[in-house]
């Protein structure tokens, strides 16, 4: 009893005061660093406003004008330049060459996926058909439109082929306005098959790998794996390359540029813009058709992304 009292009668020690926190940063520090993101991002920001949007100002700023791209006077003519363009059904007409382009997108876009789905497991070469597929994508694309053009003239490298098979053909397959645009659709798709493989590709890595074993415990096939964790996993960069491919096929230039010049009925939108600002010296007119080219670009861009939004994919 003795024992307790003396215990419980000892003064008990107060704890030690705790150390001092962290000192506070100066207030210059503090003013310092909501303006130092902005000192990094100044030099890329320069360069998108003066390459970019700059010239996009001008470009708005001139199809208001009769401005030939040559003189150093121009006039302002008020909205008539969309006037003309939306008066004169031929200028439209065009688009429907980019129907084949987008025909062909949709096969690219299949082929691409089919490609990444088989190379993403463990298949043997994969490494080297992944830079077979890619390569193309790094060729520049004046020169894939010359190396096609002499693929398909008349006794070129395809007629070549054919004969070997025993299939004489005197075909020109850039001579008429259907097989040019397939046979230029066909080099598109051949050449950007690698960026959406690509997309696809790092999509499909990104899963995690414990879905594939999970499912293959519980007895599921390739094919059950694609339905039920790849597709569901890519959804989103599909629909980037969705929205890729369509205003890629609205804006179609290089290639037919190259290959046929706008002949045989390959002309696009953007080549009759290029025509009406430098061949025929309308670059007022053709300023405005760049405009509208973009409105519409911005329009189905829209309107996909209205129709299939973003949704958070989970697919634990």
């Amino acid at each position: 009893m003795a024992d307790t009292t003396r215990r419980a009668a000892r003064p008990v020690t107060p704890a030690a005061p705790a150390g001092p926190g962290p000192a506070p940063a100066p207030r210059r520090a503090r003013r310092r660093r909501p303006v130092t993101p902005w000192l990094f991002l100044l030099a890329p920001l320069a360069l998108l406003i003066v390459f970019t949007y700059a010239p996009i100002v001008n470009m708005v700023a001139y199809s208001f004008t009769d401005w030939d791209g040559v003189s150093p006077e121009l006039h302002y003519t008020g909205a008539e330049n969309y006037a003309e363009i939306f008066t004169r059904p031929q200028l439209f007409e065009v688009f429907f060459v980019s129907g084949y382009y987008l025909a062909a997108s949709v096969v690219q876009i299949a082929a691409a996926l089919y490609f990444a789905t088989v190379l993403s497991f463990d298949v043997r070469f994969r490494n080297f058909f992944k830079g077979v597929l890619f390569f193309p994508y790094l060729v520049n694309g004046v020169a894939i439109g010359f190396v096609f053009l002499y693929f398909f003239q008349d006794g070129g490298t395809l007629d070549s082929i054919l004969r070997l098979f025993g299939q004489d053909t005197d075909r020109a397959w850039l001579g008429t306005p259907a097989s040019a645009n397939v046979s230029l659709a066909g080099v598109s798709v051949w050449r950007y098959l690698g960026l959406n493989f690509v997309l696809f590709l790092g999509a499909i890595q990104s899963i995690p790998g414990e879905l594939y074993e999970a499912a293959e415990l519980d007895g599921a096939g390739r094919w059950h794996q694609f339905r039920y964790i790849i597709a569901p996993g890519i959804k989103p960069v599909l629909s980037l390359t969705v929205i890729l491919s369509v205003s890629g096929s609205l804006s179609v230039f290089e290639i037919p540029y190259v290959m046929t010049g706008g002949a045989t009925g390959t002309e696009t939108f953007v080549i009759q813009t290029v025509k009406l600002a430098f061949q025929f010296n309308k670059t007022g007119l053709a300023s405005a058709a760049a405009v509208v080219l973009l409105l519409i670009i911005l329009a189905v861009t829209w309107l996909q992304r209205r129709l299939v939004p973003d949704e958070k994919v989970d697919l634990v």
